[in-house]
């Protein structure tokens, strides 16, 4: 079968299967690249079900770039809160100011401009290009390489590497619906090739797919080193006021409140008796001890948070499992 073949299949599915996604919606080209540019951001490490309500609540309290660009830092965080990794919403800020500086309000139709905004890499970029400007471009996300690892049945270590799976993505061909096609073929992935009991039946292109004819589904990936680190938190309380402070100390949550602490060694982690807590983020391994104080010492840049107005504050997620860890056993 030829990749025109391929593509036809693969549209067609689309076209009866697609999810009603609120960035998919028809609007006005204008429109249409700014639902672009905050469901990409707002994707880069958060699935789709997730992000939904999260992208109609943003989408209602700033709708457009200009509002974007001018809205200020409290309101924004206020909208992004909960989903995490809030460097995203404030290079999603500075990207706005930037193409209504540079780009007269609308989003650059070069890659090479493109990926000059904040926070926009090489999938970023390819998925604006593709799904803003239809042009023949496949973005390499998750769900791709998942079905070009089954298509083509791919096991060794080299053969998943990335440079390998841009040059077999010449699989799908091209399509004039470019934008279309290449969420077509995420949607396979999402949908039909999961990780876990690919539902070949219901796929498009299960006939061209090595993995359905061998009956052999599992799929190989790459080791990827998740560090592990160690903390040391310390609890102020007085009474039902917690101290938390702004955090320029590390790279993650980089200006958010947390409470006060500082990285220590494995083996102080280890032989300490306090309560201790595990918290997973994306590229780490967060173990940290809690050690409650009983004399508050207030630092500069930090306030006395009330246990009663927690909800009313803009928190990172990561101070929010402390703070209920805490409230429960300290």
């Amino acid at each position: 079968m030829n990749n025109q073949n391929i593509s036809k299949k693969i549209l067609y599915w689309y076209d009866n299967n697609k999810r009603e996604l609120p960035w998919r919606k028809k609007v006005s080209k204008k429109q249409k690249q700014y639902f672009t540019l905050v469901s990409e951001f707002m994707l880069q490490q958060t699935q789709v079900k997730t992000v939904i309500p999260y992208f109609n609540n943003f989408i209602k309290k700033i709708p457009s770039i200009q509002k974007l660009a001018n809205v200020n830092n409290k309101k924004l965080l206020r909208c992004w809160e909960g989903l995490g990794y809030y460097s995203r919403v404030r290079n999603l800020k500075k990207a706005a100011q930037m193409i209504l500086a540079e780009f007269g309000g609308k989003l650059p139709d070069k890659k090479e401009k493109l990926i000059k905004l904040p926070g926009v890499g090489h999938y970023t970029s390819s998925a604006i290009m593709a799904i803003v400007f239809n042009k023949p471009i496949i973005p390499l996300d998750g769900n791709v390489e998942r079905v070009l690892k089954r298509v083509f049945n791919l096991k060794k270590e080299k053969e998943i590497k990335k440079e390998n799976l841009i040059e077999k993505k010449s699989f799908f061909g091209k399509s004039k619906r470019s934008g279309d096609y290449a969420q077509a073929i995420m949607e396979i992935g999402a949908l039909i090739c999961k990780p876990l009991n690919p539902l070949c039946s219901e796929c498009p292109i299960s006939k061209n797919c090595n993995s359905f004819e061998k009956k052999d589904f599992k799929l190989k990936s790459i080791n990827k080193f998740n560090k592990t680190k160690y903390f040391e938190a310390n609890i102020y309380q007085n009474q039902n006021k917690y101290l938390l402070i702004k955090n320029s100390k590390f790279k993650f949550l980089r200006n958010l409140f947390i409470f006060p602490m500082k990285e220590v060694e494995k083996n102080k982690f280890q032989s300490s008796l306090n309560r201790k807590i595990n918290i997973k983020m994306s590229n780490m391994d967060m173990k940290i001890i809690l050690n409650k104080k009983n004399k508050m010492i207030k630092p500069k840049n930090s306030f006395l948070l009330d246990k009663k107005n927690i909800k009313d504050k803009i928190l990172p997620t990561f101070t929010k499992k402390i703070f209920k860890t805490v409230s429960n056993y300290l």
